[in-house]
């Protein structure tokens, strides 16, 4: 174990976000500090022998102003690095860290490295910070390898207050508290108290691990999502799923999948399935999964051919979306291959 500890080496992405900010005392305000010193301002780093480099963002991203753009800068970034490191690291934003680690978990088809984000609720330069065990916890899983020296964790990740979650998975749930992310429909791939604990029996392991991953770099983004609500009005739901820009909508339902019966909303529904769009049908609540089968309403919106999104969070369904999207122009293929666990990011 040690040996493969030596050999590791980490590729720490700084993107932006509250975990990279240090106090500045000439000024007395938080300013981002220089990643090329991390070993300077986490010292327990050493500890791990690892050989760890950093690359930042120029300029950094606010974690609201995330966009695909930077999932496809971010999966370039990675592939043109996959060789020369065993982990990658993504120092990321919590108010969008959920949907990226979903994209890129779509957007690298084949991982045989780890690829974990995490960030803090604190900057890492305060007193009380989560930073520092959050980037040590992350870092150490991203290093970690198993006994014939593969990579224990080849996923996308995401590394949050001592747990371990599959990125596709996770939902920020708290924008106070040092447990910010849920994983509320799939157990953790690993738990960190005085030792690392991984559930290796759910950890997604590659086909080949010889093989180059695949990078998928092509998204299209013609998505709009609809939050179902009492007192929805007939001029909101159609103009959101009868859109013109939208290829697919994905509509966040109540409970078990299900919607309002009016006809006027129903007839607004039929009207954009026979438009060919992509309509995905995901729940509002944070636990359980759509079940179309049980009430009138689930139903009423399975006959109109409405995609069934199972337990996929809003986030997962997105970046699925955005991903399957880009590689086909068909609307009726992108529809099948939702139905497909493509990265354990549903249970059926």
């Amino acid at each position: 174990m040690i040996q493969n500890r030596e050999k590791s080496s980490i590729l720490l992405i700084y993107t932006g976000g509250t975990i990279g900010m240090k106090e500045d005392p000439a000024i007395q305000a938080l300013r981002p500090f220089d990643f090329s010193q991390i070993l300077a301002e986490v010292p327990e780093l050493r500890k791990f022998a690892y050989k760890i480099d950093s690359y930042t963002f120029e300029p950094l991203i606010d974690s609201s102003d995330v966009d695909p753009l930077n999932w496809v800068t971010l999966a370039s970034l990675i592939e043109d690095r996959y060789d020369d490191y065993d982990g990658f690291v993504i120092l990321h934003g919590t108010d969008t860290m959920a949907y990226s680690a979903s994209a890129l978990s779509f957007m690298i088809e084949g991982l045989t490295k780890p690829v974990i984000f995490t960030g803090s609720q604190l900057p890492i330069g305060v007193p009380r910070t989560d930073g520092k065990e959050n980037l040590i916890s992350a870092v150490e899983i991203a290093a970690a390898k198993d006994s014939e020296g593969h990579a224990r964790v080849p996923e996308v990740c995401i590394c949050f207050d001592n747990v371990l979650m599959r990125g596709n998975r996770t939902t920020k749930i708290n924008s106070d508290n040092f447990r910010a992310f849920r994983s509320e429909n799939f157990p953790p791939l690993a738990e960190a108290g005085i030792s690392i604990r991984y559930n290796d029996a759910l950890i997604i392991k590659p086909a080949d691990w010889k093989a180059r991953p695949l990078f998928h770099k092509n998204l299209d983004t013609r998505v709009s999502i609809l939050k179902i609500h009492p007192g929805i009005t007939p001029q909101v739901a159609k103009g959101i799923l009868c859109g013109e820009e939208s290829r697919a909508v994905i509509m966040e339902t109540y409970g078990a999948g299900n919607a309002p019966s009016r006809g006027w909303f129903l007839d607004i529904v039929k009207e954009a399935a026979g438009m060919g769009k992509i309509l995905m049908n995901v729940t509002q609540c944070i636990a359980g999964s759509v079940n179309m089968d049980i009430y009138a309403t689930g139903k009423s919106l399975k006959e109109l051919g409405i995609v069934n999104g199972y337990d996929s969070t809003t986030e997962s369904a997105l970046g699925k979306l955005f991903f399957l999207m880009g590689k086909s122009d068909s609307n009726t293929e992108v529809k099948s291959q939702l139905y497909d666990d493509l990265r354990g990011e549903i249970s059926k």
